[in-house]
């Protein structure tokens, strides 16, 4: 395989798990090539027309030289500037990170909108979801403007290192794997939704280092209600004022990767329970399903950085 052929398989792979269904991810890149044919020949210049195919801003090749054969793969949850000194020390071919780089990082609020068409699907009307995460998403993009977005990129060019990030691809694949294991079974409390978490191996692993699942609001015995994979992919954390939308929708409990306490105590006061998976765990699990995919290539995978490798036997 060439870096193109996985990126390439990480969008179809994002794409087919993408919780908002395939006809709505292609209505979506509709709407992205028609913004695009009305736009002005200045602002077509600046356009990322990878945004014509690929649905998520934050999964892009940051850096990637002639279009040799993938062989050795170093991947990791943040591969930075210490970590890309490993890949050329250990003499790979590719490095691959989950969290965004570069300019995938810089465009990172642009995925946000998935939040809420997920919501919608649980039961939120789509016109309040969307007015929730809109300030939200002008929140991130202002957040991300400061940062020196390249450091990593820019150190990878000099090393000669091909460099990737995968980041909505992957959380897409981890949410579709739990969105499936609770459509197979009905939970009764939020500690059946914890022992079930428990039973998956990253976070299995990831518990047997303070990291694994945990219940920030709650408790093991509180009747879970309809459980939903909300606050698991669309880019990073959506609005706190969501959480009263959800409690009108009927949502009884989330789960979610990680939590800041403004979003915890927004959940608790409108008697949303709250299970956080654990964020790296969670990351691992999205990206062990996108890397089992290159593996049956014959790529050899080195996992840092957080990594919890996990091989899977797929059809």
């Amino acid at each position: 395989m060439t870096t193109q052929q996985i990126y390439e398989l990480a969008v179809r792979l994002g794409m087919k798990a993408d919780l908002r269904g395939t006809e709505k991810v292609k209505k979506y890149l509709e709407r992205a090539k028609k913004a695009y044919e009305k736009m002005d020949k200045d602002a077509k210049q600046e356009f990322d027309k990878e945004k014509l195919t690929n649905p998520y801003s934050d999964t892009r090749i940051l850096t990637a030289g002639k279009k040799k054969e993938i062989k050795r793969i170093m991947v990791g949850i943040d591969m930075e500037v210490p970590e890309l000194l490993l890949a050329k020390h250990f003499g790979v071919d590719l490095v691959i990170a989950h969290h965004p780089e570069g300019k995938a990082l810089a465009d990172l609020h642009s995925v946000m909108d998935l939040q809420a068409a997920v919501l919608a699907d649980y039961g939120v009307p789509i016109n309040i979801a969307e007015s929730v995460i809109r300030p939200r998403i002008s929140e991130v993009s202002r957040g991300v403007a400061p940062i020196n977005h390249n450091r990593s990129v820019d150190a990878a060019r000099l090393l000669g290192i091909d460099f990737m990030c995968a980041h909505t691809v992957a959380d897409n694949l981890g949410a579709r794997f739990l969105y499936d294991l609770l459509k197979k079974k009905k939970y009764e409390t939020v500690g059946d939704i914890i022992a079930m978490l428990k039973k998956i191996p990253e976070f299995k692993e990831a518990a047997k280092n303070n990291a694994g699942p945990k219940i920030f609001v709650g408790a093991p015995e509180n009747s879970c209600g309809k459980v939903a994979v909300t606050e698991f992919t669309g880019g990073t954390s959506g609005a706190k004022e969501i959480y009263e939308k959800m409690a009108n929708a009927g949502i009884g409990t989330i789960i979610g990767m990680h939590m800041g306490e403004e979003h915890r105590k927004e959940a608790e006061k409108y008697h949303i329970n709250v299970v956080i998976a654990g964020h790296m765990a969670s990351d691992s699990l999205g990206m062990n399903l996108f890397l089992d995919e290159i593996e049956k290539k014959g790529v050899e995978i080195v996992p840092v950085s957080g990594l919890i490798r996990v091989k899977r036997k797929r059809v």
